[in-house]
């Protein structure tokens, strides 16, 4: 079967780190156009992409099957909503949206269009969190009692760009934060509630670059925790329950890898350093060190093949994403209000 002709609407940080190389890993595929002005860059990756200046363009292509969109956050529900008007399955990176009624109409439209919608939550298939999610799912670690994961990393400077500004969609919750919110409802599900404290620490932030989340799961709690000045930063997972205690240290190297140049599926793609395997105490005291699964960015999009050609279960559940949505937009409001927010 001939591969899905695919169009990437941008090529910035997200475009060109992240999805193309992982479009053209992916067997079901083919990267056959590129929307930006960025065409030096495109040339030289991906001489093969036709190149495209207005997205509208690359959108109207009837070569065209499957949009990706990796543009600034505030422009995903208006290019999603064309490429979906337009007949065209559709990817869009993560966050969906700006808001969850953008991503039920979304939803909503690609029903009654019979086209494919999914979200690029990559960090699904970090090698840790698949390490701790086979823990969770496989009982080792009893009933969970307590989550905690972080994305901290040490930028004392404002990086130029859309992120750090003050723009709708910008800022850590929007960006680290919908990776974590998602892996803890992948993990748990929805929690009762919300609780926030989102602000700005460096001296010149125009968004925030601190957050701390604390989901409401009853007896259980999962915090969530991201910053931007952290020289040294504490374990990556913490997680306790009545069968133990994991710890885990590191990061999944992947991004760092595609930043590199590196192309996916090589060896020793996705592998975790052993001196970084996480360590797990069971309820006797006794240590053993958890060998970290592979990490595999390369399943979404093979998801994503198999969802348009085969029928199969998209790799992220659009609703999913519309809930990572939901707990944001209440992480908003609790952090703005001083309180804690119910579902």
């Amino acid at each position: 079967m001939q591969p899905i002709p695919t169009g990437l609407i941008g090529y910035g940080t997200a475009g060109a780190f992240f999805h193309a190389p992982l479009i053209a890993a992916a067997e079901g595929l083919r990267l056959a156009a590129i929307g930006s002005r960025r065409r030096d860059d495109i040339r030289r990756d991906f001489p093969e992409a036709r190149a495209y200046d207005d997205p509208r363009d690359l959108i109207a292509d009837p070569a065209i099957e499957l949009i990706v969109i990796a543009t600034p956050n505030d422009s995903h529900a208006s290019l999603a909503h064309a490429a979906l008007e337009a007949g065209k399955h559709v990817v869009v990176d993560k966050p969906f949206t700006l808001d969850a009624a953008s991503a039920d109409a979304l939803i909503d439209l690609a029903r009654r269009h019979g086209r494919t919608l999914s979200v690029f939550q990559n960090r699904r298939w970090d090698n840790d969190f698949l390490t701790v999610r086979r823990l969770v799912d496989d009982g080792r670690l009893g009933e969970v009692a307590y989550y905690e994961a972080h994305f901290d990393r040490f930028r004392p400077e404002i990086k130029p760009g859309w992120r750090e500004s003050e723009t709708p969609g910008a800022g850590l919750l929007y960006d680290l934060g919908a990776h974590l919110i998602d892996q803890a409802l992948v993990l748990f599900g929805m929690p009762l509630a919300v609780t926030a404290d989102l602000t700005r620490q460096r001296a010149v932030a125009r968004a925030d670059d601190y957050m701390h989340l604390v989901l409401d799961y009853g007896r259980r709690r999962a915090v969530l925790h991201a910053a931007m000045l952290v020289r040294d930063p504490g374990p990556r997972y913490l997680v306790h329950g009545d069968g133990g205690s994991f710890m885990k240290y590191g990061i999944d190297g992947q991004e760092a890898a595609l930043r590199e140049g590196r192309r996916p599926g090589g060896r020793g793609w996705g592998e975790d350093d052993p001196v970084r395997f996480g360590r797990f105490t069971d309820i006797d005291g006794s240590v053993s060190i958890i060998d970290t699964l592979p990490g595999r960015y390369t399943a979404y999009y093979d998801g994503v093949a198999a969802a348009i050609r085969d029928d199969a279960p998209v790799p992220v559940d659009p609703r999913e994403a519309r809930d990572v949505i939901r707990v944001i937009e209440a992480a908003q409001v609790s952090a703005r209000e001083r309180r804690t927010v119910a579902f």
